[in-house]
């Protein structure tokens, strides 16, 4: 089953159907990175986009990391 959930950026609405379980979990995230109010300018986007991306990097590093110490 899927759940429509909107953002709005700069202005326009913006409208994403996901999965519901992962809906649970995007609009909590959704509520940490963008503003409250739900009126959010480029500049917020591209801050929650970098802040993920280095929260990707570091998950990335970690598992490298793991990967390393098992191979040994």
């Amino acid at each position: 089953m899927s759940k429509k959930i909107g953002l709005n950026i700069g202005g326009r609405n913006f409208d994403v159907e996901v999965d519901e379980k992962f809906a649970q979990y995007l609009e909590h995230q959704m509520l940490k990175d963008f503003n409250v109010e739900g009126k959010n300018d480029l500049k917020v986007l591209l801050q929650a986009y970098i802040r993920k991306t280095h929260e990707l990097y570091s998950q990335e590093q970690k598992v490298n990391e793991i990967i390393k110490k098992v191979e040994e």
